[in-house]
């Protein structure tokens, strides 16, 4: 075989990531803004934001409540109605034209409240594939063990109301690249973890940690090396609000001698895969 030949296959590769505008040293980015709130900056340039709960997280830097700062939002995902993942949802889709996509029951509620218009909502469920931002990014809608209601607050009477929120989710994110990230949003270990590891090979796994409300660290460990498997792990939802008391050092410790990469972020900072 020719020098020039056994070229082919690299000179393919780079250009392949030149229309997608992907560096092997830059596939991607995720900033964490404390409890479920993430950003993914994808290989392509699109910008997802999963529960965006931004302005009134006590564990988000006052730098970045500014929401003007996100510049671009292409997609929110919302994996359940309660306020500290519904967070800005609604300013967040309508300064920037974002997409909004959650469990179609909730979002007849979003419409219903004047939240979000039908026209902005992808209404959608379980183990249906979108592809919302293009043929690269492809989204799933996976089980999660929680609950889902949503609480509206009347802007003058300031009474509470209570509307349905449909069941609770989590999302299997692929990316232009290829790579695979599962985002818990708030769940219980529930056998089926074994069937989204299985099927969907996630290569990040986003899992909440502090207790109360969702796994503690001994049951996100236990997810962890029973049913995901997963090489890289960012725990979340731990330590904004007092009954969270669930602590990355305490999964590191019941994950025992179980080999995975376990990434603790701190609010606001961003990490590149």
């Amino acid at each position: 075989m020719t020098n020039k030949k056994r070229l082919y296959p690299y000179i393919l590769v780079i250009a392949v990531l030149a229309v997608l505008n992907v560096s092997p040293a830059h596939a991607f980015e995720i900033q964490w803004f404390g409890q479920a709130a993430f950003k993914i900056t994808t290989p392509g340039g699109k910008v997802i934001l999963i529960d965006p709960f931004i302005t009134q997280n006590p564990k988000t830097p006052e730098e970045l409540k500014d929401l003007s700062k996100l510049k671009q939002v292409d997609l929110v995902l919302v994996t359940h109605g309660h306020g500290d993942h519904v967070g800005d949802t609604a300013k967040i889709s309508e300064t920037y034209g974002a997409k909004v996509a959650l469990n179609a029951d909730m979002g007849h509620t979003f419409a219903s409240l004047g939240w979000v218009p039908y026209e902005r909502l992808i209404r959608f469920n379980k183990s249906g594939p979108i592809m919302p931002l293009g043929d690269g990014i492809r989204i799933t809608m996976v089980h999660a063990e929680h609950s889902s209601d949503v609480v509206h607050t009347d802007p003058d009477s300031k009474e509470k109301t209570v509307h349905p929120g449909g069941e609770p989710c989590g999302y299997i994110i692929e990316l232009e690249n290829g790579f695979t990230i599962y985002h818990a949003g708030d769940t219980g270990v529930f056998s089926d973890m074994a069937f989204i590891g299985y099927y969907y090979k996630p290569d990040l796994a986003l899992l909440p940690i502090g207790g109360h409300f969702t796994m503690d660290p001994d049951h996100a460990a236990f997810a962890i090396k029973n049913y995901l498997k997963t090489e890289k792990v960012v725990p979340m939802h731990y330590g904004t609000f007092a009954p969270l008391k669930g602590t990355p050092q305490q999964l590191k410790k019941s994950l025992g001698g179980f080999v995975t990469d376990l990434i603790v972020m701190q609010p606001g900072e961003v990490r590149t895969f």
